[in-house]
């Protein structure tokens, strides 16, 4: 229970909310961390889930990169990263690129695989290119399913971006593992409970983005 107390005391006490090393600033970090690594992963996945979901094919190349990537340990992977290229910004990024691929590469490839196909042959005879066949009809019909995979993508990255502190950056890692160096476990409970709270929050606003860009309802259209 003391431990419950302290970490209570650590949030409710005003002067861990300001400086370099406050709160916010953790937090800020984090997101920032986060973002970087769910902007490049979306680079990298939606284009290529879009391609197969649309061509049908190269499929089953696409899953077995996923598993792939899947099986890939995060933690070894940055030691390896930062052996290979030193510390900084670059390797724990890299390893969250990672964990954010998957689910993006899934969500888009799925959306896009699973519009009806007469849909699809209806738009073909109305003359439409195989671009705008993808982006006027595939691609809206399809955008709960693309940000669902975005909405896994980042509960994971969210979750795993505490690794940054491992190689000395900030994000509310610090908060884990500075805490297990000094055993100052109410530290460590802290930033579980920031990083928890955070994906929760994110989750919820994604969740309501999945809600609001389902198909055929006009929710967007009606609170535009």
């Amino acid at each position: 229970m003391n431990l419950f107390l302290d970490a209570w005391q650590y949030f409710t006490d005003p002067d861990n909310w300001g400086g370099p090393a406050g709160i916010d600033q953790r937090l800020l970090q984090h997101l920032w961390y986060s973002a970087l690594a769910i902007g490049l992963s979306a680079v990298i996945a939606v284009p290529l889930g879009l391609a197969v979901g649309h061509y049908r094919r190269g499929a089953a190349a696409l899953v077995g990169f996923a598993n792939a990537m899947r099986a890939l340990p995060t933690l070894g992977l940055l030691t390896f990263l930062v052996l290979l290229m030193g510390l900084g910004l670059i390797p724990p990024l890299l390893a969250l690129i990672t964990v954010g691929i998957p689910p993006l590469l899934a969500g888009a490839y799925a959306g896009i695989a699973n519009v009806s196909p007469e849909v699809v042959d209806a738009s073909r005879a109305m003359g439409m290119t195989e671009w705008q066949v993808l982006f006027r009809v595939e691609v809206p019909n399809a955008l709960p399913v693309l940000l669902t995979g975005l909405r896994g993508a980042t509960l994971q990255v969210v979750a795993t971006a505490t690794i940054a502190a491992y190689v000395n950056l900030g994000g509310l890692g610090r908060y884990i593992f500075d805490g297990i160096g000094l055993h100052r476990y109410d530290r460590v409970l802290v930033g579980a409970i920031l990083v928890a709270l955070l994906a929760m929050i994110l989750d919820g606003l994604l969740a309501l983005a999945v809600w609001a860009g389902a198909p055929g309802t006009g929710r967007l259209r009606r609170r535009a």
